[in-house]
């Protein structure tokens, strides 16, 4: 059945500079029809999206987008405004909205900040007016989500760029940290499905849905995290989170519709996922339909670790691996790959050379009146490395309690 809502199937899209891009969220707000969308009788969660407690372009809520998104919904007449964080295994929420600016703005313009995963904040069983596709099989148990979102208007705030486990990553993505706890990474061998049933979710919990989008700074290749990134000067909004998604998806070089998570919502009737059918405000359409940013979606080394897991010869260990008190060890080999190798060795290098674009000169500026000038650069992170040591430890007595179950199988059958 055809979920009907103000905005379907529409995407504002808008060329920006730093002299301008305060100003251009606000006139891509009004383009994509906000005030059609988000009830203003309702409290907004801003769904702030931080892949990395490390600043890194494109990977996370850039803090321009977070402070046009909040000007242009106080100009339009939104009091009610909350940031929302979620946390993760390998991610520091606190850290990472201090790295990232994303404190500064927030409290810069008093927002509320909740960090849904503090003991404050409810989490309660959600029970879905009609089946899920994957969830209740996860999650045997119930799904359970934070209190807090319900019965508030959201919009989510995610960038432009590529994922290793989805090709590419964006709004409905972006509902994946929010609306799932700490065991979220069960569902990363059926990702594509769990995304669609958190989309039934939040078109069923929030009175309003919308979300917007910098791709400022675009990232590409082993994305979230380990991206090459590129300056592509373009904001999206949009009330439709397929439709979103398959026009950043259309703009980094991909067929939306081969994408499962974005195919499978548009045949649903979740959203609009075929560009052809998408009507774009704001650019001539001709020019966004003409572009082709020929990204490529790339596997890290502890992704195709992660894969062998979920959908390869190891996935007859995924309980024990990734459901087990042994856990750890995967949050360990994480840590250890992105903060110990690849930021020193290839990452910092990288934000060195973004820290001289326009952009990456917006972002040294950003807070600078209150002694935030410049970019936390990490080094080798030494608390990192001796747990890495204990997490190799782990892993190895997983495998070889695996390798030893795997034996005395093969000889029982």
């Amino acid at each position: 059945m055809t979920k009907d809502f103000p905005g379907r199937g529409k995407v504002a899209v808008l060329k920006t500079s730093p002299e301008t891009v305060l100003e251009d969220y606000a006139r891509l707000l009004e383009l994509a029809g906000v005030e059609e969308t988000l009830p203003k009788d309702k409290e907004t969660l801003l769904k702030i999206n931080i892949s990395w407690q490390t600043w890194y372009p494109a990977c996370s809520t850039a803090p321009w987008q977070l402070e046009g998104v909040i000007r242009g919904l106080r100009a339009a007449g939104y009091e009610n405004l909350i940031a929302a964080h979620n946390d993760t295994v390998v991610v520091d929420a606190h850290v990472g909205e201090r790295n990232n600016k994303h404190k500064f703005v927030v409290d810069t313009y008093g927002i509320r900040n909740a960090h849904l995963f503090e003991p404050q904040y409810n989490w309660v069983r959600y029970d879905p007016p009609k089946p899920f596709l994957v969830l209740d099989k996860i999650y045997p148990e119930g799904v359970h989500i934070p209190e807090l979102l319900i019965g508030r208007n959201i919009i989510q705030l995610p960038t432009v760029k590529t994922h290793v486990f989805t090709t590419i990553t964006g709004a409905m993505k972006n509902a994946f940290g929010g609306l799932l706890g700490r065991r979220r990474h069960w569902t990363h061998a059926d990702i594509h499905d769990t995304l669609v049933d958190l989309l039934m979710i939040q078109q069923d919990i929030h009175p309003g849905l919308f979300a917007v989008m910098d791709g400022t700074f675009a990232g590409d290749g082993p994305g979230p995290r380990a991206m090459r990134w590129h300056e592509k000067d373009i904001l999206l909004a949009s009330a439709d989170q397929v439709a979103i998604d398959a026009m950043s998806a259309h703009l980094q070089g991909f067929d939306p519709l081969d994408i499962r998570f974005i195919r499978k919502a548009h045949e649903m009737g979740l959203g609009v996922g075929d560009p052809d059918e998408i009507e774009i405000v704001g650019e001539d359409s001709g020019w966004v339909m003409a572009q082709d940013w020929d990204f490529v979606q790339e596997d890290t080394f502890a992704s195709r670790g992660q894969k062998l897991i979920y959908h390869g010869p190891l996935k007859p260990l995924e309980g024990l691996l990734l459901r087990s008190p042994i856990v750890p060890w995967s949050y360990f080999a994480s840590n250890f790959y992105h903060n110990v190798y690849w930021y020193p060795f290839v990452g910092r290098p990288r934000v060195e050379k973004a820290l001289e674009t326009k952009w990456g000169r917006l972002f040294c500026e950003y807070g600078a009146e209150a002694g935030l000038r410049g970019a936390v650069m990490p080094g080798m992170q030494r608390k990192t490395v001796a747990a890495a040591a204990v997490g190799f430890a782990a892993l190895l007595a997983a495998l070889g309690v695996g390798a030893w179950l795997l034996r005395r199988g093969d000889k029982e059958a």
